[in-house]
């Protein structure tokens, strides 16, 4: 038995619109479990290996479930978060004793950091780029809404479902950052990871699997998980993960081989945190060594509040649907349109992919 890599995004914390909490099955399971292309994991087999639920976060897996079944195998996460430079953000006055953002809670006192970092620069405070991305202004936006406590519903046939007072909330404060002072208004991925790294802008909201160009170019640069805006610590994530592909015929020696090679892999992330990404596997991030990693270690606590993609089978990293959440976003921030036109275009195109047939 071989196994496969999914790169898989989804959201174990998701609700309905208006309604509690309640669990989502992962990506994987929506597209491929119910065609019948994996298989659940024996949870025997891998707690003898030394991995068991306990070792995750909850987030992570229960994503990685479907009716009680682990058909998902979390490798990793890699969280959408503020990295920044300490000989900007100490001048400017927002760093707490031990290093870390201070005072930012809220969207006033974000842009007021912004504005802060800009005095220090001379440029603009922050920076993040956008324009003709078809990932970035989605990734901001679905984490900022379920910070704000947004609900959603997106169910094959049956209309989208969003609470557009608080969507057009946080659309409203992204078209507030990129004003031009606290970040600018057209800036692409790379342009602001150049604005970032020459000294232009003090903080940027990237991914943190860009953490070794930010080192290259600043030594000492920090990073934290996204401030908590709207009231609730969320932070939008992608996350690697193993699965195992359905097999007519199962030799015994590969099946355990496929799995001691998994436990290896998963239990030893620690070369793969050293590029940024943190590891599924929590012992991994208790050790000396971890933490050693800076500034990895200083946000690894964000994988504690992931906010995945919903979990449907047209979403996750790269697909159409991020572009086509991702265009009326960027048109707004780029002061095309208004925040509650935005909000109404977005549900207008998940209705459509809702419409399309499940392929599974």
């Amino acid at each position: 038995m071989g196994f496969g890599v999914l790169h898989q995004a989804g959201d174990g914390l998701g609700r309905r619109a208006g309604a509690g909490g309640r669990r989502h099955a992962p990506l994987a399971a929506r597209g491929l479990r119910p065609g019948g292309l994996l298989e659940p994991f024996d949870l025997d087999r891998l707690a003898d290996l030394g991995i068991t639920e306990a070792d995750f976060t909850p987030a992570v897996w229960e994503r990685a479930t479907y009716r009680d079944q682990l058909y998902a195998l979390p490798f990793d996460t890699h969280p959408f978060i503020t990295f920044y430079d300490p000989a900007i953000a100490g001048p400017a006055g927002i760093l707490d004793a031990e290093g870390g953002l201070s005072g930012i809670t809220s969207p006033d006192t974000f842009l007021d950091a912004g504005r802060r970092l800009a005095e220090v620069t001379g440029g603009t405070g922050m920076t993040f780029g956008y324009l003709l991305d078809t990932a970035q202004t989605w990734r901001l936006f679905w984490g900022l809404y379920h910070q704000a406590g947004g609900g959603f519903r997106l169910e094959p046939g049956r209309p989208a479902e969003l609470d557009e007072a608080r969507a057009g909330e946080v659309v409203e404060f992204m078209q507030a950052v990129t004003d031009g002072t606290v970040a600018g208004r057209d800036v692409d991925y790379f342009g602001a990871i150049a604005s970032f790294t020459t000294g232009r802008s003090g903080l940027i909201v990237s991914g943190e699997w860009e953490l070794p160009s930010f080192q290259e170019a600043i030594p000492d640069v920090a990073g934290r998980p996204m401030p908590t805006i709207f009231g609730t610590p969320a932070n939008y994530a992608d996350s690697h993960a193993f699965v195992l592909p359905r097999q007519t015929s199962r030799d015994p020696e590969r099946v355990d081989a496929t799995y001691r090679a998994l436990a290896q892999l998963v239990k030893g992330a620690q070369i793969w945190a050293e590029a940024g990404h943190i590891p599924a596997y929590l012992p991994t991030t208790r050790t000396p060594e971890y933490q050693a990693l800076t500034p990895q270690r200083d946000y690894a606590v964000a994988s504690e509040s992931v906010v995945f993609d919903p979990p449907a089978w047209f979403v996750g990293a790269g697909s159409d649907f991020q572009a086509r959440m991702s265009d009326p976003l960027s048109g707004a921030l780029q002061g095309n349109r208004d925040a509650a036109s935005t909000v109404t275009t977005m549900l207008r195109e998940m209705d459509v992919f809702l419409s399309q047939p499940v392929p599974a």
